[in-house]
């Protein structure tokens, strides 16, 4: 999807920022509290926050890195990198790569936990074939 020039320099509040992200108003609040963001948040001459549009693809990334195990303080530190700008690639790359391993990890062990359960299950339903009852 390709969004016009006038759509990419919208703001939104933080209500509808909130709406669009399926984030609260209060977790936007403690996002920006705790440093998430990668630049201030801008206010309007009204003291109220103006969202970007490219707030929502970093609120998006901010979201799966939460859903994926990454603690808080990684999150700020990988913001503070991207606020810091150009020339701290590689250590984006490494925080990122470390977190990849991470999952990884996090996958196998589901994957062992699956083949536990996938087991015990066919079990069960060894047993009910051999006494004839329909699977």
């Amino acid at each position: 999807m390709t969004l016009s020039a006038t759509e990419t320099r919208r703001t939104y509040s933080i209500g509808e920022l909130a709406e669009l992200t399926n984030l609260s108003v209060h977790t936007l609040r403690w996002y920006e509290t705790q440093g998430l963001f990668p630049r201030p948040v801008p206010r309007t001459s009204g003291g109220r926050r103006a969202y970007d549009h490219a707030t929502i693809g970093w609120l998006s990334l901010l979201t799966r890195l939460r859903e994926s195990g990454m603690p808080v303080a990684e999150m700020a530190k990988y913001a503070d990198l991207v606020r810091a700008g150009e020339g701290n690639e590689h250590e984006r790359i490494a925080l990122m790569e470390a977190h990849a391993q991470s999952l990884d990890a996090q996958i196998r062990e589901l994957i062992a936990c699956r083949e536990v359960i996938d087991h015990k299950i066919d079990l069960y339903r060894t047993a009910l074939r051999e006494r004839g009852v329909d699977v």
